[in-house]
């Protein structure tokens, strides 16, 4: 049946069901359909399946020609140029026609180049990022890629991690799901297995998880019974489209754009109007109107920004730097204020057991033995007993049994897949293998695993008979549950939390009629002893943060650890703790008092995830861009509010999905590079900006005026192009360019009135200069329009080709501070080429002729006098700095476009499917086992 509702029974299986059928069906009836085993697939089955179904994903990161090119061909401006040029083609200028089009050509092919390369290295930069799941493959645990997944694929789910394909779920122990990126319920969903009435909201599917949705608390195993577009999330993130909400960079190009469409639309009306009031032809008025309209453009803005961010991309990504997306990296150069975790960042992050006390605070071997009873280690053995897809049972942490199971010591090629950082490092320790093998014998009946409201995770086990429920976690919340303890046990605690120690209390209460765990049953607990770990500071961490003071970014420490704790890495680092703010503080603290208190505060301890997302917030309100670097599901609030999410490649799922930024190391050196490289891209875009709208307006502007004072345009529309076209082509080295250090100092933004006051303050400098050659071409040489166009062509392409070096530096140019070599050449080479262009074949055909010998003497001096008085105005135009604007804003769909370039590959993702209905989903319960494969 199941092979004529579908085509083939092989088919079916790598199509996978709906999700809402499958809710529907008993778990032993979805593993039929999906043909799948107990333990997951086989590699070889998976592959095929892959093959046939293609990769779970929502989005391609691929560099599409067609696209880039249709990008350079949008512009309003180039287009209506280019059907005047056919106009004029067609009306009997076939010349004009046929040097517009060569120019307009080569324009939108330096644009295509340049941004083509661009779009390569973001889809290389793409491919370094990796998001992975643990799936059973040959019946072991792997990590995977998570677009690798295919329908009947056996995954887990723990906390932190974003489900990674609609899955019908197996086992749970505690799951609870968040899922606001589906429905918009901020409330996390409690999950079970059983199946439901046939027609559940998608909201209601509570033995269900679904795709991009996130695990809140609890773990489990499930069933993925869809993948990629054929998924919950596959189909919103489709709908949504593949354009990402804009940065604050994006943000301030577009203001920019609008500055310049509007001076560009004045112009052009103006001129056109004028010139056909002076009975010019129409066709030229038209042509010479929007030349001059695309000459006040920085056609080539794009290409040079495009640029400079691959070339920063691919510096920060051999720094061990990833951004999401190229725009991401000026983001990063405008931090003022970095939230940081403690751990990993500060301290070494390699945490290594010490030692066990007991309740008297002497060493005992107790507290370890039960530590590796309560442990959310996950052990790759294989000789482990446990088998995760069973219904019956959760999977074995640690490579104890489920219920029904025997405890025993991992097998000899156990190794630890993964879990809590704390409990992998006390597994590992030497000390837990011989107390490993005292374990024999012990049964994990229920687990309750740590989340960071209780700040706790408990179990409970039964040996020879006798039950008992283990607690361990926090020393504040577990002793809160427990009986007062001994002033012996209280100092030695103290003792380890000055030495600056993490320490993780256990506690024991006996349970003879226990057969599960709730919250609730962590109480009336014995205090038991405390496990002693060390994590000492980073030898380089203080050499970072002394860097990133330099910079100007004020760093600040939230952490879920003791504060005495927290307070001595940072005097250890040489950061000045003061006093010490704590999650119960913040608590106590209104609005308008946190803020406040967050000027003043440099360490905040015993944070819950909520403090952590007010605090970045309230830091954004003061009007400071704020970024926040963490790695635990406990940090994605935060970084979700924060301008700049910065996580590491090991991070957990949640964490890396909120991210903009992935640092490969957590290390703040590598932080502080990338600081300086977001500031040195930002620095070179900007004098691009400043010296093209201040010089092309000052040009423009001129060539307007001489318009209506000349008998004649003083400069063909085709003229005016090629002029734009190589003084263009020049800036392209621009990324290249140096920056002082100054300006490095602290953060820049786009500052549209900023560009305004450049523009006209330093264009009528450029004018009067052109003023000048107006007049030594007609008073001096008595040029007629040829000779008059090519001498304005040749000074005006010198003079705002070389302004560069004077508007690149707020010192001395060449002697307080060098340009690049390849910036160098390139203005060099396109003044001497725009010099002996009048000297070619080509001339005449331009509409140029040969220029005399004295006026090469006249340009030298003109464009001497006029670097000098750009360097006299720049003084007092930089005497006063304006501040920097300040504040940005999110947008919707921010979250579900972060998180769909989790589920993203660079081949084609599949189409998104409709919902089936199949009669093999809707048919009753097949009691039979599974025939084989």
């Amino acid at each position: 049946m199941l092979v004529q509702a579908t085509g083939s029974a092989e088919q079916a299986a790598a199509d996978g069901l709906d999700v809402a059928d499958a809710a529907a069906l008993p778990v032993r009836r979805v593993r039929d359909l999906l043909r799948t085993g107990d333990d997951g697939l086989g590699a070889a089955e998976a592959r095929d399946r892959l093959a046939r179904a293609g990769p779970n994903a929502v989005r391609t990161h691929r560099a599409r020609r067609t696209a880039v090119l249709l990008r350079q061909l949008r512009s309003p401006l180039l287009i209506l140029l280019a059907l005047t040029a056919a106009a004029s083609f067609f009306l009997g200028e076939p010349a004009d026609a046929l040097i517009i089009g060569v120019i307009l050509t080569a324009s939108v092919g330096l644009g295509f180049a340049n941004e083509y390369r661009a779009e390569k290295a973001a889809e290389t930069l793409h491919a370094q990022i990796r998001h992975r799941c643990t799936v059973w493959r040959d019946g072991h645990p792997r990590l995977a890629e998570v677009t690798e997944l295919v329908p009947g694929d056996l995954v887990e789910i723990r906390l932190g991690e974003v489900v990674p394909a609609d899955l019908r779920l197996v086992t749970v122990t505690g799951l609870e799901c968040e899922e606001s990126a589906l429905t918009g319920e901020s409330l996390p969903v409690a999950k079970s297995t059983g199946p439901l009435p046939p027609g559940t909201a998608p909201a209601e599917l509570t033995c269900c998880a679904l795709m991009g949705t996130v695990v809140h608390a609890g773990s489990g195993t499930g069933l993925v019974v869809a993948t990629g577009g054929r998924t919950r999330f596959g189909h919103i993130a489709l709908e949504l489209g593949h354009a990402h909400p804009e940065t604050a960079f994006q943000a301030g190009l577009r203001r920019f754009s609008m500055l310049l469409v509007r001076v560009a639309a004045a112009l052009t009306a103006v001129i056109f109007i004028v010139n056909v009031a002076l009975h010019r032809p129409v066709i030229d008025a038209l042509l010479f109107s929007l030349a001059i309209a695309v000459g006040i453009s920085p056609q080539l803005l794009p290409a040079v920004v495009t640029t400079g961010l691959a070339a920063g991309a691919s510096r920060l990504a051999r720094c061990k730097v990833l951004v999401k997306r190229l725009v991401c990296i000026e983001d990063l150069g405008d931090i003022e204020v970095l939230f940081t975790d403690k751990t990993g960042t500060l301290t070494e992050g390699r945490l290594s057991f010490m030692r066990a006390l007991g309740p008297d605070g002497r060493p005992a071997t107790g507290p370890l033995e039960l530590g590796l009873l309560c442990n959310e280690a996950v052990v790759d053995s294989p000789d482990s007993p446990a088998s995760p897809g069973s219904s019956s049972a959760p999977a074995a942490p640690a490579g104890l049994a489920g219920s029904g199971g025997t405890a025993g010591p991992a097998g000899p090629g156990a190794d630890v897949a993964g879990g809590n950082p704390l409990d992998a490092a006390l597994w590992r320790s030497p000390a837990a293998a011989p107390a490993r093998a005292r374990l024999a014998g012990h049964r994990r009946l229920a687990t309750l695993p740590f989340d960071h409201r209780r700040r706790t995770a408990s179990v409970l086990v039964e040996h020879d008979g006798h039950r008992t429920v283990i607690t361990k976690g926090a020393p504040e919340a577990v002793l809160r549950r427990c009986a007062p303890i001994g002033e012996q046990a209280r100092a030695a605690l103290e003792a380890e939390f000055t030495a600056g120690n993490r320490v993780v209390a256990v506690a024991v209460r006996d349970a003879p009629a226990a057969t599960a765990l709730t919250p609730a049953d962590e109480r009336d607990l014995t205090f038991a002893g405390l496990l002693v770990f060390l994590d000492p500071p980073k030898a380089d961490a203080g050499q970072a943060l002394r860097r990133l003071a330099g910079l100007g970014v004020t760093v600040k420490v939230l952490t879920g650890d003791n504060p005495v704790v927290a307070a001595k890495v940072c005097a250890d680092l040489g950061l000045a703790a003061g006093p010490v703010l704590t999650g119960a503080d913040v608590d106590a603290a209104g609005d308008a008092r946190l803020a406040a208190l967050i000027t003043q505060t440099t360490v905040f301890a015993r944070v819950s995830p909520e403090h952590k997302s007010r605090i970045v917030r309230l830091a954004r309100g003061g009007g400071l861009d704020v970024a926040f670097l963490g790695d635990g599901v406990n940090d994605a609030a935060a970084l979700h509010a924060a301008d700049v999410g910065i996580s590491v490649d090991s991070a957990t799922d949640v964490a890396k999905d909120a991210a903009d930024v992935l640092l490969l190391e957590k290390d703040l050196g590598i932080l502080a590079d990338g600081v300086l490289q977001g500031r040195r891209i930002f620095a070179n875009t900007m004098k691009y900006v400043l010296m093209g709208t201040s010089s092309n307006f000052g040009n423009m502007f001129s060539a307007a005026a001489a318009s209506l004072l000349l008998g004649f345009l003083p400069m063909l529309p085709s003229q005016i192009l090629l002029n734009n076209l190589l003084y263009d082509t020049s800036q392209l080295a621009i990324p290249t360019d140096d920056v002082d250090a100054e300006q490095l100092e602290r953060p820049a933004r786009w500052d549209v009135p900023l560009i305004r006051r450049f523009m006209l303050f330093f264009g009528p400098i450029s004018s009067i200069f052109d003023a000048v050659t107006f007049t030594v071409m007609l008073g001096l040489f008595h040029a007629g329009p040829p000779l008059f166009r090519t001498g304005w062509f040749v000074e005006s392409l010198a003079t705002q080709t070389l302004v560069i070096f004077a508007v690149r530096t707020r010192r001395v140019p060449f002697f307080r501070s060098h340009p690049s070599v390849p910036l160098l050449l390139a203005a060099l080479g396109v003044v001497t080429a725009g010099a002996l262009l009048p000297a070619t074949p080509l001339a005449a055909f331009l509409g140029f002729q040969p220029l005399p010998g004295p006026f090469f003497l006249a340009l030298a001096l003109m464009t001497a006098a006029y670097l000098t008085l750009i360097e006299l105005a720049k003084r007092r135009f930089y005497r006063t700095a304006p501040a920097a604007p300040a504040g940005r804003r999110r947008v919707p769909g921010h979250r579900v476009h972060r998180r769909a370039s989790r589920f993203s590959t660079a081949a084609l993702p599949p189409r998104r499917v409709p919902p089936r209905a199949t009669p093999a989903a809707s048919a009753p319960p097949d009691p039979s086992p599974r025939p084989a494969a």
